[in-house]
């Protein structure tokens, strides 16, 4: 049981780092100069990608709630 536990704890850090990762390199790209269609397009991904980083914490909280002080930190 704490080995499925141990598993699903290191999922969903790796969803938070996907999409901290996903959500960085978009802000880098809206960083750079582009089109009105480009920037627009960017800026639904970065909304989405805030998004996926969000539900990830939360799955990351349910799961693990007392090192999810030590994610937030990171």
């Amino acid at each position: 049981m704490v080995e499925i536990l141990n598993l699903e704890v290191a999922r969903a850090r790796q969803r938070i780092n996907r999409a901290n990762h996903s959500h960085n390199r978009a802000n880098e790209l809206a960083d750079e100069c582009g089109g009105v269609a480009v920037n627009i397009a960017l800026c639904n991904r970065i909304r989405v990608d805030q998004q996926r980083v969000i539900d990830a914490r939360a799955r990351f909280v349910k799961l693990n709630p007392l090192h999810a002080t030590e994610e937030r930190d990171r």
